[in-house]
This record gives C-alpha cells, structure tokens and sequence, in this order.
C-alpha cells in the first residue's frame, strides 16, 4: 500500500476515540516543496505533509514546530517538539513526516498509535 500524492493541499482528518478532527493539509511531495517545508514562515496554517520523508531538520526556522513521524499506513510511530535550528534523526519505518505548530498536535490528539487519513480532492488516500 504504497502512498503517493502530488504537490498541493487537501485535509488531514485524525481518527481518535472522541472522535475525528478534521485539518488544513498542505502536501509536500516534490523535492523541491519537501526541501523547502515550513522554511521562512512565521506561522503554519493547519499540518503540512512531507511525502516521502523519514526525517526533518530545523535549521532556518522561525518557530518551533511539532513533527510526527508515519509509518506506510498512516500510522503515527512518535510525535516530537523541535526548536528551530535543530536536526532530526531519521526513523525507522517511517515513511512521512507531518510538521504543525509547537503545541498543535496534543490538541488534536495526534499521539503515537492513532491513524490519519490524507483527502485529496475528494479522494481518500
């Protein structure tokens, strides 16, 4: 089950036993929008997706930003707060990176376990 989507935006919806929350996505696919990320902003608008990603730095940031690593099924293996200017190990198995606001993700009740899904353009991916 191989994910792959274009540059572009959807919405990330997060399934969690109070119930799913439904968020801004903007899709990095391409090695330039990967490369690029959340780079020069001052604010992020939603959750960016990085795909396929396995790893993420900080050098360059303006904000600190939390970071969840996915594995291959949309699975989330292990969510970080990072301060910009930092560099991140890659992880095993992980195979997408979602990047947000430092702080975001708690109150969306994105933890290790819980499983997104990716719409794009009416598509479920």
């Amino acid at each position: 089950m191989r994910q792959q989507w274009r540059d572009g935006v959807g919405k990330l919806v997060v399934q969690g036993a109070a119930g799913d929350v439904g968020l801004p996505l903007e899709i990095a696919s391409s090695y330039r929008a990967r490369t690029r990320g959340l780079l020069g902003r001052d604010a992020v608008d939603g959750v960016l997706l990085l795909s396929p990603a396995n790893s993420i730095h900080t050098i360059g940031m303006r904000i600190p930003i939390d970071v969840a690593y996915l594995d291959r099924r949309l699975n989330v293996l292990a969510v970080r707060t990072m301060k910009p200017g930092r560099l991140g190990l890659p992880r095993l198995r992980a195979r997408h990176v979602l990047e947000a606001e430092a702080g975001a993700m708690v109150g969306w009740g994105l933890r290790v376990g819980v499983r997104v899904v990716v719409e794009v353009d009416g598509d479920v991916g």
